[in-house]
């Protein structure tokens, strides 16, 4: 890549930054990448593709094969601490604090190389996503028509990942990242005054047990090679001080990387439901909400990546998969494809992945964009 496309790349990044969307609402962000690809010189862009998504194809030759590059665009609900980056964010309580900047940035930059290099034939989708962030913005795509009226033979993405080295990319053999699902448990119970419990039946008092018992899950059903996280988020309950309350409602996520042990994880939860409601004498009840399936790679796909990312950057092969979701495991049921990560540099400071001090590294993008157009062209090139 030149100096001086990484230059744009690095403008356009930062101007993302500053101008954060949050999830469902990312109608700027996406009108920028229209714009951009426009100037770029794409001319097949369809816009409002299960939200505010954004799909562009560009063409060249007679190639009949069909790839997918995605990025995700929209941002988080968090408040960035720095007031010293001169491009910080400027909407309060809305930060860029996962990377989709870079990640969108980076797939315009595969964009400007596509269209500059004549060497390869075929059709290529660049899949804009909107909603990654729980907003199940994938499944809406797809619901939305994305395979039937943009054909792709395969798909491939990418995350940035703080604490491996700048531009070295991450390929799994085996689970990238964890399925992820939210629950809650619900305890009605009869309320009272405080002074007089043993006319009340305390939602309460029955809340602490399951706190104890949903950590027993996994410490104690989980074989200790496999890897699982339970973890309780908020607790809500209670009017008054003198009140024993009449119901509390605790919620939380699961995080598992093999169906099964989400199966485990689920019987477990309504057992302790069910417990709570005989020792207690309340109702109680587990429920167990949307989230995202594990992301993994396709064999093929894997192979395909991991050969397009030594071309371009230093590649590792010994990463262990992450706790953390990934709506690109959408995308991986309907076509073959493959996720992988690139590393964003140390995390000191707290330049973790949904802190308020994160930022993305610059330096990233020309190795992003490298990536995602040797990806493409290996899979148009390929059976």
């Amino acid at each position: 890549m030149d100096q001086n496309l990484a230059e744009t790349l690095t403008r356009w990044r930062r101007h993302l930054h500053a101008n954060p969307d949050v999830t469902k609402e990312e109608g700027p962000t996406a009108a920028f990448v229209a714009q951009r690809l426009r100037e770029l010189g794409v001319e097949e862009i369809e816009t409002g593709i299960g939200g505010h998504g954004v799909v562009a194809t560009i063409r060249r030759g007679g190639g009949n094969r069909s790839v997918g590059l995605r990025a995700d665009m929209d941002a988080l609900p968090i408040q960035e601490a720095s007031t010293e980056l001169p491009y910080r964010s400027t909407r309060p309580g809305v930060m860029h604090a996962c990377g989709h900047d870079g990640h969108t940035t980076a797939l315009l930059g595969a964009a400007a190389l596509l269209m500059r290099d004549e060497s390869w034939s075929g059709t290529v989708r660049l899949v804009f996503q909107p909603a990654e962030e729980g907003g199940g913005g994938a499944r809406a795509m797809v619901e939305d028509g994305l395979f039937q009226r943009f054909p792709m033979d395969r798909i491939f993405g990418w995350h940035n990942w703080p604490g491996l080295p700048v531009g070295t990319i991450a390929v799994h053999d085996g689970p990238v990242m964890a399925a992820g699902r939210r629950f809650l448990i619900e305890i009605e119970g009869h309320a009272g005054h405080a002074a007089l419990p043993h006319l009340t039946h305390d939602p309460i008092v029955a809340a602490g047990h399951a706190i104890v018992a949903c950590q027993s899950i996994v410490a104690r059903n989980l074989d200790p090679l496999d890897s699982a996280v339970v973890s309780l988020t908020t607790i809500e309950g209670g009017e008054a001080w003198n009140q024993i309350a009449a119901k509390v409602t605790i919620r939380g996520s699961m995080r598992f990387l093999h169906d099964a042990t989400g199966r485990m994880i689920e019987d477990g939860l309504t057992r302790i439901a069910r417990g709570l409601s005989e020792t207690f004498q309340v109702k109680a009840r587990a429920e167990v909400l949307g989230g995202v399936d594990a992301t993994v790679n396709h064999p093929a796909e894997r192979d395909l990546a991991a050969g397009a990312a030594s071309a371009v950057a230093p590649l590792r092969r010994d990463m262990a998969a992450a706790m953390t979701g990934e709506d690109f495991s959408v995308f991986l049921q309907n076509v073959p494809g493959a996720f992988v990560w690139i590393g964003n540099g140390p995390t000191d400071g707290g330049r973790e992945l949904h802190h308020p001090n994160y930022d993305f590294d610059d330096r990233v993008l020309p190795v992003a964009s490298g990536f995602l157009v040797e990806a493409a062209k290996r899979a148009l090139a390929s059976g």
